[in-house]
């Protein structure tokens, strides 16, 4: 009777195992899409930033592709039931998971550091027009796809040595008279990027913080499966 105990025991913990497993390795590949989306996506905005790491989007990559190493290594412990190597998976489960929050602590922190350095870095980029091609090209993609104009807004443009609105401020393609405030963006940029990022940072973080509480379960199920093999051994010995 209490050997069809173990044996339950060991089938529902291996079956769970499983299922977490199948999910952590999900996850690889969404902190795989979520790096590419991130330097696709967020890098010509942040860019501008001078505290911005370019970094970021390629620890995402890693992470995720390091995910699926260890899911794909779980399955194998797994299925093989050696509890030496279901250790060494829940040591490296433990490793991810502090990272990951140590990396939610830091992103969270960096938020309202990278909101006040991308004021100045777009300040900076608007008084380059022209004369820095890389600012020129960053400041007309960013007007451009987020229908926004200047800093603070459309009118910072004055104040510069361009000392006129850009045509990427225009609403059309086509080009338009941008002394004519209905035929451009007048809105300025900073606030749109701020609560793009503060939705988006947010959203980020939320999701890494409930994986990392979620491999702290798979830390927990493993060993508990690693002691449950360990134990059975020891009686089929005895």
């Amino acid at each position: 009777m209490r050997s069809l105990q173990t044996v339950a025991a060991l089938t529902c913990m291996k079956t769970l195992l499983m299922i977490f497993n199948i999910v952590f390795w999900l996850s690889g590949i969404a902190l795989l899409v979520l790096g590419v989306w991130l330097h696709v996506e967020l890098h010509k905005y942040l860019e501008l930033s001078p505290d911005f790491s370019a970094t970021a989007p390629y620890v995402l990559v890693g992470t995720g592709i390091l995910i699926l190493f260890l899911a794909t290594l779980a399955c194998c412990c797994t299925i093989k039931e050696q509890p030496i190597l279901l250790y060494i998976y829940a040591a490296f489960l433990a490793i991810v998971f502090v990272m990951e929050v140590s990396a939610c602590i830091s992103g969270y922190a960096y938020r309202t550091k990278l909101r006040a350095s991308f004021s100045k870095g777009l300040n900076s980029s608007i008084g380059l027009y022209m004369t820095d091609h890389a600012r020129t090209s960053a400041i007309n993609s960013l007007q451009f796809h987020l229908h926004c104009c200047g800093n603070d807004g459309y009118a910072d443009w004055y104040s510069t040595h361009y000392g006129k609105v850009p045509g990427s401020c225009c609403k059309t393609n086509m080009g338009c008279d941008t002394k004519n405030l209905h035929m451009i963006y007048t809105t300025g940029c900073y606030a749109l990027v701020t609560s793009f990022l503060t939705e988006k940072l947010g959203i980020m973080a939320a999701s890494a913080l409930g994986l990392a509480i979620f491999q702290l379960f798979g830390v927990l199920l493993t060993a508990c499966l690693a002691k449950l093999l360990q134990k059975t051994k020891y009686e089929q010995m005895t």
